[in-house]
């Protein structure tokens, strides 16, 4: 009964050993570095973009926070600003007649 009971001991860590062995050889391979290279690149994509979104609502939250004080100290109500479904503004988020700038820049320095 000892005996058969250290047979499959030694079975199941042979077993565990070559899997492991196994694994260890692929990941050395070409493959195996591309597909964990990959791998690490897609987390640090993630990464920098949750980073990208926590900094934009970080933006977000502060913007309105000294708005508001402006408000309550100046005690004028902020102007509405066009949101970006309003048809004044493309989809770049500048106005109807932002490319007509610099042409009225360069008018307006041909007259001097």
């Amino acid at each position: 009964m000892k005996r058969l009971f250290w047979l499959g001991v030694g079975v199941a860590a042979g077993v565990s050993l070559a899997r492991k062995a196994s694994e260890t050889a692929r990941q050395a391979t070409p493959a195996g570095l591309a597909s964990n290279l990959g791998d690490a690149v897609r987390e640090l994509a993630g990464a920098i973009g949750a980073f990208g979104a926590d900094v934009r609502a970080g933006m977000s939250e502060r913007e309105q926070e000294l708005n508001d004080i402006v408000e309550r100290r100046s005690g004028l109500p902020r102007p509405a600003l066009p949101g970006p479904s309003s048809p004044a503004r493309d989809d770049r988020g500048h106005g109807r007649h932002a490319a007509a700038a610099p042409r009225a820049r360069r008018a307006r320095r041909a007259e001097l």
